[in-house]
């Protein structure tokens, strides 16, 4: 009797073989760590480079100076200890730019005409429809610079994107304007989580999808700080005008007032120059009983967005925020914006030390996608929107 294996039974397939290969569900996912190294000192030389270079261009270098201060700030944000990179180019805002002025130039144009042909009623009718043009124009612009900013910015080499209709996100814009002057602006802080929505649910980085979550934006409460701004203004209204009433009664009983005829400074322009002064030392005041709102929109917006299973968090605190406005404004404004790309470094750096993420996204599985308008922000930059 001779041994075979021929008749040997066939031992079973693993389980595993039979179905194939398991997708493992941590596959590329990453937890989500932001640094920066910025430094805003830095920022000094590029910011005189580009002042001196705007006085002499009469402000045509700021394209490509906005383009240079971007290329700066972008390296300097780490993802996962990788920078950003930002690929747009000066010329690109440029033409931007231009097409801003043809699309802007054409209805003025019309209403100067109208009224130099002594045509006032063709002239008013115009007026109101070139206003809600404006406002639509704006939303249209906002939507634009952030689908541009996207689509010029590279993270280990595959470019982000945004989806969705700058035509939309503008008549979404006008609505929520005029609804927010019918409440007497109570509806802006719905309004702002719904444009954020618009904009951060659209976006992509390749083929992989951000998504804007209502519920965790909405879990950050904004209208309680939105009332202390909104009274607080409402306040601050009434007590510049009585500083302003005391003050001139106060020059007029000691007679430092100059008479009409006296061939001093007109009473008007000591007026106009007084309330400018005032409103000077009030600045800070208005910005501080803001700044508890803006804190909280930022902290909302941040919570609203996630990718796979990775939540964004933005540790901003009303204090700190309101001394980094203040300072960064009284610095351009002394400076007459020469130091613009140092203010804008530092916000950059502030935002980016706050900012954190809990879970995983699957940023590992991200493949390139799409292309970007060929041109740059020109609305932004006409009306002078663009935070960067």
């Amino acid at each position: 009797m001779t041994d075979s294996t021929d008749d040997a039974p066939t031992p079973a397939r693993p389980l595993a073989d039979a179905l194939g290969p398991i997708s493992d569900p941590d596959e590329g996912a990453e937890t989500l760590v932001f640094t920066t190294t910025l430094q805003p000192s830095k920022f000094l030389g590029l910011s005189l480079k580009n002042g001196l270079l705007n006085l002499v261009t009469l402000t045509l270098w700021r394209f490509w100076g906005k383009t240079e201060v971007r290329r700066r700030i972008w390296r300097g944000v780490r993802l996962n200890d990788e920078a950003f990179e930002y690929t747009g180019r000066g010329v690109e805002l440029f033409v931007g730019f231009l097409l801003a002025l043809v699309v802007l130039g054409a209805p003025f144009l019309l209403i100067v005409f109208a009224v130099q042909f002594n045509q006032p009623g063709l002239a008013a009718l115009i007026i109101f429809p070139f206003y809600l043009f404006l406002y639509w124009l704006w939303g249209f612009g906002v939507f634009s610079a952030f689908r541009y900013m996207a689509s010029r910015t590279t993270w280990r080499g595959i470019r982000f994107r945004l989806t969705g209709s700058a035509s939309g996100y503008g008549l979404r814009f006008l609505g929520y304007l005029l609804l927010s002057g019918v409440t007497a602006g109570w509806f802006w802080p719905a309004a702002e989580r719904k444009l954020a929505a618009s904009l951060w649910d659209g976006l992509r980085f390749g083929d992989r999808k951000l998504t804007f979550r209502v519920g965790r934006a909405e879990s950050e409460s904004v209208y309680g700080p939105y009332a202390i701004g909104w009274f607080g203004t409402i306040g601050g209204y009434i007590l510049l005008l009585a500083v302003v009433g005391i003050v001139f009664a106060a020059l007029g009983l000691a007679g430092l007032l100059p008479e009409p005829d006296s061939g001093g400074a007109p009473p008007d322009v000591l007026i106009i120059v007084g309330v400018y002064g005032v409103m000077a030392l009030l600045a800070p005041i208005f910005l501080l009983v803001w700044a508890p709102y803006q804190a909280a929109m930022l902290r909302s917006i941040a919570k609203g967005v996630s990718m796979d299973g990775a939540d964004l968090t933005l540790n901003v605190k009303a204090l700190p925020l309101w001394w980094l406005t203040v300072s960064n404004l009284f610095l351009v404004i002394v400076t007459l914006g020469f130091l613009m790309p140092w203010a804008q470094a530092r916000t950059a750096r502030f935002l980016i030390q706050r900012l954190k993420s809990t879970g995983k996204a699957k940023v590992g599985l991200a493949h390139q996608t799409g292309r970007g308008p060929g041109s740059g922000e020109g609305l932004a930059d006409a009306f002078g929107f663009s935070a960067i």
